[in-house]
């Protein structure tokens, strides 16, 4: 199959979306380019050496069978329904079909006003494109599913926001960006109408093979779909510390994707608490509520397939509740799978509860460095201490040294395979997070012309899990006066 664009949701119709040409600006210049994710995705344009290719990504001329469009959907935002938001600063090209037949969402975020920027310029401070670019490709490099960044473009135009900032435009890869909000438009703003479609067409893309193996409505598949897809996610941020800060039922994607790093932020010392977004003032997103907010979102996604899922009103609540109340437990089972993994162990029994209380109690009450903290683990169960940086970048208290007898008392009860779970143990704990100062860094060397910084950090995330000379400076907590307690989503 030859790679190009398809556009099977734009056909859908115009109550999905509208046409959308981006809005050309005046001086692109390339600032990122994902050269491995467009080898993936058979992308044979080079915005390096093509100026096309550049003005493409720009937004100031077409791409070959592109037809974009700016896409509607509604959204519950810190709890209040919006009847309708849709892609305000963002155009989707199409869906770009790699020449396995994968499909994927080609997205320019930034690219100027839509039909549903709501008086907004549809513009980006180079901030949050640097951010999301680095953070996203870090998400995926963890493991994480996430929405991936192919480019980012300075626009050489500015854009207002508290101050004037230089802008750009990233293109966001996604397998959609369909999302609960999506569903919430056709459900609750137009009172049902097209749900039906919608849905299906949703499947269709996304659950196929989940709809081929029972005999369900595609309503029901959806949300079984997305119950899993949300448990699995949140359970892997909240081992690696990630703080989303703007988990809207419109930043909810229904293919489980993380989407939306404007506000986000990796943890550095542990803080049960922590919140990091500016407009998070309540703290309705901070890293505890995460698990109990997606949960929520899946609620609210259920109620608007109710009419779907059985024409008999108390017959469809009860199979929407029974598969919301699956949630907690799918959580509870993905995330003490991670920390198993994390914390080099066989399996997580109820046995292994105060144990684990205990080193969350310490990493708190110690202000540790939770990536560091997880790595030292990983070391001293492997005896490889001394063969890595860590002695330069972390040292462990007394506390967790009397915790770590206790810790490797456990572990000698391991049933299995112990190579197995020490490589487990590895692969589940990081030497590289994208960590706040190191992004601002990369965000204040952008924006006064320096691109080989934030290039060499880019470069370096790509192996997150192993040692390489020079990671004192790249794995290193903030120094205090570095570090980095608000980020700023960019609208």
């Amino acid at each position: 199959m030859l790679p190009g664009f398809d556009h099977t949701y734009a056909r859908l119709g115009p109550a999905f979306s509208t046409p959308q040409a981006p809005d050309p600006v005046s001086e692109p210049k390339l600032l990122l380019w994902n050269q491995s994710l467009a080898d993936a995705l058979g992308w044979s344009g080079d915005p390096q050496s093509d100026s096309e290719q550049l003005a493409a990504l720009a937004g100031n001329m077409p791409l070959p069978d592109s037809h974009p469009i700016a896409t509607v959907y509604a959204g519950h935002q810190f709890g209040q329904y919006n009847p309708q938001l849709g892609d305000g600063r963002a155009t989707l090209l199409g869906e770009w079909l790699t020449p396995a037949g994968t499909r994927f969402d080609i997205q320019l975020k930034g690219a100027g006003p839509t039909a549903y920027s709501r008086g907004g310029d549809g513009r980006s401070p180079i901030g949050p494109v640097i951010r999301e670019y680095l953070v996203s490709e870090a998400m995926h490099t963890l493991g994480v599913p996430t929405t991936r960044a192919l480019a980012a473009v300075a626009t050489g135009e500015p854009v207002v926001r508290n101050q004037i900032e230089p802008g750009a435009i990233l293109t966001r890869v996604a397998s959609s960006h369909l999302r609960v909000g999506t569903v919430q438009f056709f459900a609750m703003t137009r009172g049902g109408d097209d749900v039906a479609a919608l849905v299906n067409y949703v499947v269709d893309r996304h659950f196929g093979a989940a709809a081929e193996a029972g005999d369900q409505p595609a309503a029901v598949t959806l949300l079984e779909g997305v119950c899993e897809h949300f448990a699995r996610l949140v359970a892997h941020w909240q081992v690696l510390g990630f703080v989303h800060g703007v988990l809207n039922t419109d930043n909810a994607l229904l293919c489980g994707q993380t989407i939306d790093y404007g506000p986000c932020a990796f943890m550095d010392h542990f803080d049960p608490k922590a919140c990091f977004s500016s407009i998070d003032r309540q703290g309705r997103y901070a890293w505890p509520n995460q698990p109990g907010i997606m949960h929520w979102n899946l609620a609210v996604l259920a109620e608007c397939l109710l009419p779907l899922i059985n024409e008999d009103a108390e017959a469809a609540q009860q199979v929407a509740q029974e598969i919301v109340d699956r949630y907690p437990a799918r959580f509870h089972a993905h995330h003490q799978r991670w920390l198993a993994a994390k914390l080099g162990l066989d399996a997580v029994t109820e046995a292994d509860g105060a144990l684990i209380q205990s080193f969350h109690e310490l990493l708190a009450t110690e202000g540790l460095d939770l990536t560091l903290a997880f790595r030292w683990l990983a070391e001293m169960a492997n005896d490889s201490l001394d063969h890595t940086p860590l002695p330069d970048l972390f040292t462990a208290p007394p506390a967790l040294l009397n915790w770590a007898d206790d810790w490797q008392t456990r572990r000698k009860a391991n049933k299995g395979d112990p190579s197995a779970i020490t490589a487990a143990l590895y692969s589940a704990n990081p030497t590289i997070i994208p960590r706040n100062h190191l992004v601002q860094k990369a965000i204040d060397l952008t924006e006064s012309g320096d691109l080989a910084w934030v290039k060499s950090l880019v470069d370096r995330g790509q192996r997150p899990f192993e040692w390489q000379a020079g990671d004192v400076e790249w794995a290193r907590s903030p120094e205090p006066e570095e570090r980095v307690t608000r980020t700023f989503c960019g609208t």
